[in-house]
């Protein structure tokens, strides 16, 4: 094969900081390190992987760039563990909505999907304490909404509404993925707010909206749940996305 056919380039060996950085990830993942918890300090990390201190902190400096912990240097106690957050995810998310390997349009199919099927849930498996937490984040929208707070605040809210109605499902995994997903997506929610020629009028329609979602769960009606929470979705994102993408949405919103 000519070098012009090559498909592959030459690797370099893996270096020592990779294999530290993934000890430490293990150990995070696995939950022996929770969150909140630290790592021995940079002197004991020294002796325990018998490594230079700069490969220690490349280490660390690759974890941090991941989200994984907090190092500050000097720190006698060691760096934080942050572990897996949705802050983590949406990052992720968020870069890859804007690379050429994601659209828009297909992100926010991927929350249409993921919306309805927690709405679903959340109406077979709520709790009293759940519908009470969705109800505060209902409470915080209206409140906001006719005050000077903002709209990024008013759109937290509704993260945490959509987070609580997530974790009512009892699956950890989609509480983290819709508050990923909603922050992947926020600045164009955030956008036409801003543009809209009376936000407040806006903003009360999508109060009402969470009120019919919360009074489907309540009443245990997954399917009019599911349906509302497509339904919202593609109104507010449609004329948004990118024009090819849209027939993601329309075949997301449409029901066997």
């Amino acid at each position: 094969m000519s070098a012009e056919e090559a498909i592959f380039q030459p690797v370099e060996p893996v270096r020592a900081y990779q294999r530290v950085a993934e000890q430490i990830e293990e150990r995070i993942l696995s939950g022996d390190l929770p969150p909140g918890s630290r790592l021995p300090g940079e002197r004991e990390l020294v002796s325990q992987f018998a490594v230079g201190r700069s490969t220690v902190r490349e280490a660390l400096r690759v974890l941090q760039s991941a989200g994984l912990v907090r190092s500050r240097p000097g720190d006698p106690l060691g760096a934080e563990v942050l572990g897996i957050t949705p802050d983590n995810l949406s990052r992720t998310l968020g870069r890859l909505a804007r690379s050429h390997l994601s659209t828009l349009g297909e992100l926010v199919q991927f929350r249409m999907v993921l919306d309805a099927e927690s709405n679903r849930l959340a109406a077979r498996l709520h709790s009293e304490s759940d519908l009470a937490r969705m109800a505060e984040q209902i409470e915080r929208m209206e409140t906001l909404s006719a005050g000077e707070a903002g709209l990024h605040a008013f759109s937290e809210a509704d993260a945490l509404f959509h987070q609580a109605v997530a974790e009512a499902s009892g699956n950890s995994l989609l509480g983290l993925c819709a508050r990923a997903v909603h922050d992947a997506v926020v600045e164009v929610i955030e956008e036409k707010i801003a543009v809209a020629a009376d936000a407040t009028v806006w903003m009360q329609r999508s109060i009402a909206h969470h009120r019919q979602v919360l009074a489907a769960i309540r009443d245990g009606d997954g399917a009019l749940a599911a349906r509302l929470g497509r339904q919202a979705l593609y109104d507010y994102y449609a004329d948004r996305v990118e024009e090819g993408t849209r027939r993601l949405l329309s075949a997301a919103l449409d029901e066997e």
